[in-house]
């Protein structure tokens, strides 16, 4: 759907089915001479009129509300969540397997070589997992002010009576 208007009445717009197109402005001059006819047009036109004279109306981008900036935000947010406890979820079970074997360490007990092994291996998994539990806690702090934003947002407002 297309748009028009005229420099001399900005406030008539005429609607063509379509794009921008010379086929377009024909119709739009079909209708601005309908409306000629009926005495409709509310200036005269008196040096004439040709379908390129047409001013197509754009429709004008509106910029995103605070509070719909505010929702997607909360969304990324909720997002980021739920990716950090997949992470964490995923690294819990081989970190405690390593922080077991940590303690190990503090005993008098004989430690075998392939523990040694699998502890020295497990270090860089339970530093993930430990920076990643961290980073987790901190965003269900911030997600929680997120997900009531969301159901402010998603809940009609109710009748006041």
């Amino acid at each position: 759907m297309v748009q028009y208007t005229l420099a001399q009445s900005p406030e008539v717009l005429i609607d063509v089915a379509g794009r921008d197109s010379n086929k377009a402005r024909e119709k739009a001059m079909d209708q601005l001479m309908t409306l000629m006819d009926d005495d409709k047009l509310p200036t005269a036109l008196d040096d004439g009129f040709n379908p390129k004279d047409f001013i197509e109306v754009k429709e004008q981008q509106q910029e995103p509300s605070d509070e719909e900036n505010a929702v997607v935000e909360a969304v990324q947010t909720l997002s980021n969540l739920s990716k950090l406890k997949i992470k964490v979820q995923g690294s819990r079970e081989e970190a405690l397997k390593v922080r077991e074997l940590i303690d190990l360490l503090f005993t008098d007990e004989v430690i075998e070589e392939a523990q040694i092994e699998e502890l020295n291996n497990g270090f860089k998994t339970l530093k993930t997992f430990a920076q990643t539990n961290l980073r987790y806690r901190d965003a269900k702090d911030d997600a929680e002010a997120a997900r009531e934003l969301l159901d402010t947002a998603l809940n009609p407002p109710s009748k006041k009576k």
